[in-house]
């Protein structure tokens, strides 16, 4: 589902109208486009795949589980795959371990995506986090891309913590706790923010 553009325009134009140097970054960078995974057990296991390899890394390997498992990696066939069928597409024993423990609690009924605790971020966070390999940051990047809970704020992102520390003209990189305070200010829509942040952060590096 995901936050449509015209959900972000408005988080931000609202956001920006008590911040003025985020409204200034806008004008600067543009307002981003959408970023939209669909609900459910393929995103999460792609985002077991890409953690801590590039985008395009990510993708390959990606590619490589789709050849050999079928569209979407079904959990029933990683399942039944080989460990060394899966090493050759070039998920490590550790992601291994990480998607076979989310295939088997999706097979058994453990974990329910389309039931997540629809008012309460921090307990659908808190469900998503006893995933093995899903941690913080996975869960609220699900709940921003895939769900489109417009108060998601991934502080612990590194990109967001040095484009707001740009746009905000900080001394320093804020931490993840300081984020946290600095954008309280801004709910209900951080994940509008949060979006723009990424965006600003790329036109930032180019």
């Amino acid at each position: 589902m995901g936050l449509s553009k015209e959900m972000i325009k408005a988080g931000l134009d609202h956001v920006g109208a008590v911040e003025p140097r985020l409204a200034a970054a806008v004008a600067q960078s543009g307002y981003p486009e959408p970023r939209i995974r669909p609900e459910g057990y393929e995103t999460l296991l792609r985002t077991i795949v890409g953690q801590q390899v590039s985008v395009a890394s990510a993708a390959a390997v990606w590619n490589k589980l789709e050849a050999r498992l079928g569209q979407g990696c079904p959990p029933e066939r990683l399942i039944e795959t080989e460990f060394d069928e899966l090493r050759t597409c070039g998920l490590s024993r550790q992601k291994q371990g990480y998607a076979r423990s989310l295939a088997e609690l999706i097979l058994s009924g453990g974990l329910d995506l389309a039931n997540l605790p629809e008012q309460d971020d921090e307990e659908a966070i808190a469900l998503l986090t006893t995933i093995k390999g899903i941690g913080r940051w996975s869960a609220e990047i699900y709940l921003l891309f895939a769900e489109g809970r417009a108060d998601i704020w991934p502080a612990g992102d590194l990109a967001i913590q040095i484009g707001v520390g740009n746009f905000l003209d900080l001394p320093e990189r804020p931490s993840e706790k300081e984020l946290r305070d600095i954008a309280e200010a801004w709910s209900p829509h951080r994940g509008a923010v949060a979006i723009f942040t990424w965006h600003h952060y790329h036109v930032m590096v180019m």
